[in-house]
């Protein structure tokens, strides 16, 4: 599946519960969704790690269509020419620069 698909999956199943919802409630799940995917970092359950990678990459998606953002532009605009720090398309950034 594509990010483009994605986006217009999440739509079609949720869209009119997450127009409902609206961003901030939309960005808390997301938020509560990251927090899940870090408790299963920290136990290092393969299963749960793909389901919660799964709910974080939904809720993103979530987010994106509801603010009108299409995912793959946005990726594309950011990161389509190589880093946007130093421009290369493998980063030559220091260590403790966050591109």
């Amino acid at each position: 599946m594509t990010l483009p698909e994605l986006q217009e999956f999440i739509r079609q199943m949720y869209g009119w519960k997450d127009e409902q919802r609206g961003a901030e409630g939309t960005f808390l799940w997301l938020c509560e969704e990251v927090g899940e995917l870090a408790a299963a970092l920290r136990e290092s359950d393969q299963d749960a790690l793909e389901l919660e990678f799964a709910d974080v990459l939904a809720w993103l998606a979530t987010l994106a269509n509801v603010k009108g953002v299409d995912l793959s532009r946005a990726i594309e605009r950011k990161y389509g020419k190589g880093c946007p720090g130093c421009g290369k398309l493998i980063c030559a950034c220091g260590e403790s620069v966050k591109p």
